[in-house]
This record gives structure tokens, C-alpha cells and sequence, in this order.
């Protein structure tokens, strides 16, 4: 694989059979992305909201959500839900509990909840874990410069949960939408989902389990127990800048978790990168390459997370 440098700005679609290209349509009608990074936002984006939305109203796609990390995005869905009345994809976003939302914040998820937001994510790019592992490295740029991330962690220095993230936890449960762990290390997302289980949230889910979490596969297996589903970000399986794994390593994961708890998530509309739809059309290919059947193509885009969605309603 060519490195980072050489890629282009935006990565295209490689040049696919008219035989592979209806193949892929026909799966990702009903795909649902949990995880797209389109802007406005401080970090640099190849794709806005609105052209995120019509590529994914486009190709069928049943549900978009946006993630940002520095603030809630369901302003940008009200917005566009009156703008585009006719389309047919359902857009939602969250909150993930960074510095700039004020932490692990209960009055920010709160206000989250009010607003109609479908996720809240602990925190991100200001997770103390985060920060550390990028300690040696170059941090995620924003397009100008900003104050230095503070550290968050969900425990208090005795290991326990804090006061405040038991409250974001109660809230989340009240509301009834998906906890989703962030950038946590795996020793806190134990604590935190064997929480929220006993506190009654009934949607949980882990971000990219094996960047920056470090789950290995018996963490994976032991959360699942509990009802957690594991989110893999597309954008490390296929032609980006941060490319990790190829597609062995998915199905690897998929055959740990199991599909029915295993949602692809684009984590795409970063720099060097394809655009997220383009990102599902070639995770499909290589799947469909790599043996994986229609049948758990469609669990993994589109059931998987639909089912997720639908808990408790």
C-alpha cells in the first residue's frame, strides 16, 4: 500500500464490474452508518453534512448519524430534516462528552436527550487514554490551532466510577439511547457496561475495539455477554491514511463477536480517505472477496445496528 503521503485528498472508488457495482447496491439498501465524520467541524473534512446525507439518501442507506467531537450535532439535523423533507434516509446525532462539552458532563447529555440525540460517546480525543497513547505522536489536527486537551477518565483515582458518569449513565437508561464507550481504555468500558447493565441502559456499544481500546478477543467476547455491541470502523480496513488491518482481521472479528452483535461504522469524511459511502461500497467488495456471505454483509451494515436502535422502543 502506498503510504499516507501519496494518497489523494479524497481516495475514489476503484473502477468495480457492472456485475460487483449492482452486487454492492443491492446490500447496502437499508445500511445504516453510526459514525459518520462529516462538518462543518474543527478537523479538517472532505464531505458536509448535507452531501453526506444525499449520498447516503442516494445509495438507499436507512439511517445516518453524525459524530463530532467537539459538539452535539443534532442542530445540523433539524436543520436539515426541514430543508430535505422529501428524502428518505434518517439522520441522528449525539454527544461525546470531550472538553469542549464540559467533560462527562450530566447537564450537557441531558441537554443532548432534550434535543432528540440518539448517542452519547465518553470521551474522545480528551480521554485521558487517548491523550496518552498520542503522547509520543502527532495528535489529530484541527484546521487551526486549539487549547491542549484535560484528561478525562470515567474513574476516580480509587478506580470507581465517577459521580458524574453514573449520572450520564441514569440519564442515558432514562432516555433509552446508546452508550456508546469512546475512546476509553477497556479496563474503564468493563466498568462502565457492567454499570449501565445493572442501571438498566439497554443500548451499549464499543468504538473501534482494537484502536486505542485494546480489547483483545476475550474482552470482546465478555462484553457481547453482556449485550454490547462492537462498532469497527471501516476507514482502518480499506484504502486510507489510517489503514490498519486488512480484511482477514475483519472477519476475524466479526467470527469473535458474532454478526448479529457487530456493526460497520464508516468513521469516514477525514482527509486521505474515500467518502463514507464510497467506504461501505469497497468494505462490501472485499468482504464479498473474502468469502463473507450476503447474508452477513446485510447483519453487519444495516440489522445489527437496526436492532441496536430498536432496543427498548
Amino acid at each position: 500500500m502506498a503510504g499516507p503521503s501519496a494518497l489523494p485528498t479524497i481516495v475514489p472508488l476503484p473502477d468495480y464490474t457492472a456485475e460487483r457495482t449492482a452486487h454492492i447496491a443491492r446490500l447496502l439498501q437499508g445500511a445504516v452508518d453510526l459514525h459518520c465524520h462529516s462538518g462543518p467541524a474543527a478537523m479538517p473534512r472532505i464531505i458536509s453534512h448535507a452531501q453526506a446525507m444525499r449520498e447516503a439518501d442516494e445509495a438507499g442507506f436507512d439511517v445516518l448519524l453524525y459524530k463530532d467531537h467537539y459538539y452535539s450535532g443534532m442542530n445540523h439535523v433539524t436543520v436539515l430534516d426541514e430543508v430535505f423533507p422529501d428524502k428518505n434516509v434518517r439522520l441522528m446525532s449525539g454527544i461525546a462528552l470531550n472538553n469542549a462539552e464540559g467533560g462527562i458532563n450530566p447537564f450537557a447529555v441531558d441537554h443532548c436527550i432534550a434535543t432528540g440525540g440518539q448517542i452519547v460517546w465518553m470521551p474522545t480525543f480528551s480521554a485521558t487514554n487517548h491523550i496518552e497513547a498520542y503522547a509520543a505522536k502527532s495528535f489529530p489536527k484541527t484546521a487551526r490551532p486549539m487549547l491542549p486537551p484535560v484528561g478525562l477518565s470515567a474513574v476516580d483515582a480509587n478506580g470507581r466510577l465517577t459521580d458524574d458518569t453514573l449520572k450520564v449513565i441514569d440519564l442515558i437508561a432514562a432516555g433509552n439511547i446508546i452508550l456508546s464507550g469512546g475512546h476509553l481504555p477497556v479496563g474503564e468500558l468493563h466498568l462502565l457496561f457492567d454499570e449501565a447493565k445493572k442501571r438498566g441502559v439497554q443500548k451499549m456499544m464499543v468504538n473501534h475495539p482494537t484502536y486505542l481500546i485494546g480489547c483483545s478477543d476475550e474482552d470482546i467476547r465478555q462484553m457481547v455477554a453482556q449485550d454490547v455491541y462492537m462498532e469497527h470502523s471501516i476507514c482502518m480496513f480499506i484504502e486510507s491514511r489510517v489503514k490498519q488491518h486488512d480484511t482477514a482481521d475483519l472477519v476475524h472479528l466479526i467470527n469473535v463477536a458474532g454478526p448479529d452483535h457487530t456493526i460497520l461504522g464508516s468513521d469516514l469524511g477525514l482527509t486521505q480517505a474515500p467518502k463514507p459511502v464510497d467506504g461501505y461500497r469497497m468494505v462490501v467488495s472485499d468482504l464479498i472477496d473474502a468469502g463473507v456471505t450476503d447474508e452477513v454483509i446485510r447483519q453487519i451494515t444495516a440489522t445489527s445496528a437496526k436492532t441496536l436502535l430498536a432496543k427498548g422502543a
